[in-house]
């Protein structure tokens, strides 16, 4: 089985308009909502390719009911710790240049109690888990060192992967884990410099690697991602396809990523995986993950070269 962890649940909320006119009236063309947060949208991928998937952390009172019923139609199950008040929404204002204005929620305080709970729930749960999955955010209260304390609420059998970055990501790899998935800019603003060639950023990830995590995902977009622990590095270019939407694409690199390190893949499988997953979800429109049918599609057209 593989956990996925979130802390920072959220609803997304896409409108299409002719145009944004800032101080006026404006109307509606289409609106889309979406129920997610990373560490959910990892448990649907894994869900989706067909292997085990468990989801647990934060969920709020007054709106958690609709990412119940969500999880149950997707059929991965959950155990919340519930807070008081509503699910952050994010609010995406798309007009038709396909220019994205993004209005983000900071979502409701969380007291010590309920992470304190979380921690208990982790150590619970990675027992009966052979992959550990943390990614996305903290909400408000919440000291981001707080993902170091998830890391060492693991159990000793179970693989750890985070999808974090700056200070959450130090916190998390200085305790060990197995897996660190930034993209370009998350390690660029982790490190506090800019990234220009192939040798800046393998230097970066091995500066990861020296920090305590064991291999390196670094997502490049467009361009695919670069795997290393630092001995063995590898490419996989991605294939160049219509982009419907980026909603996700990360959350699926890491799903398919995670079920290769359960299997014990070696370094390339894992970042073919995790490219096929990533590109089969920017593919995939009205949705935040990807079907399983489109991503054997795109795996079977990738090649990874040694660097």
């Amino acid at each position: 089985m593989i956990l996925t962890v979130g802390m920072s649940p959220s609803i997304d909320v896409t409108v299409e308009l002719d145009s944004l006119n800032v101080g006026k009236t404006n109307v509606v063309k289409s609106k889309s909502l979406t129920y997610g947060g990373k560490a959910l949208n990892v448990a649907i991928g894994v869900s989706r390719l067909g292997h085990d998937a468990y989801t647990a952390g934060l969920m709020y009172s007054e709106n958690g009911d609709t990412f119940e019923n969500f999880l149950k139609k997707e059929g991965v199950p959950f155990t919340f710790v519930w807070n008081k008040g509503r699910v952050r929404e994010n609010y995406k204002f798309i007009d038709n240049r396909s220019m994205l204005t993004e209005v983000n929620d900071v979502g409701e305080e969380v007291s010590q109690e309920k992470t304190d709970e979380v921690l208990g729930l982790v150590c619970r749960l990675s027992q009966q888990s052979s992959v550990t999955v943390f990614s996305g955010g903290l909400p408000r209260g919440v000291d981001e060192n707080y993902y170091g304390k998830l890391v060492r609420a693991v159990g000793s059998n179970s693989l750890k992967i985070v999808d974090a970055s700056g200070q959450r990501m130090f916190s998390a790899i200085q305790e060990g884990v197995d897996l660190v998935k930034p993209n370009l800019e998350e390690l660029e603003h982790t490190l506090g410099r800019r990234i220009t060639d192939k040798e800046e950023m393998l230097s970066a990830c091995y500066e990861l690697l020296d920090r305590g995590a064991n291999k390196v995902l670094l997502s490049l977009g467009r361009k695919g991602a670069v795997i290393t622990d630092g001995t063995q590095s590898y490419y996989c270019r991605s294939l160049n396809v219509a982009v419907n939407s980026t909603v996700g694409a990360g959350d699926g690199m890491v799903a398919a990523a995670a079920i290769q390190l359960e299997q014990g893949a070696p370094l390339a499988e894992i970042l073919r995986a995790g490219v096929a997953a990533g590109t089969a979800t920017v593919m995939t429109s009205g949705q935040t993950s990807f079907t399983k049918e489109k991503y054997n599609e795109v795996l079977s057209g990738l090649q990874v070269s040694r660097i």
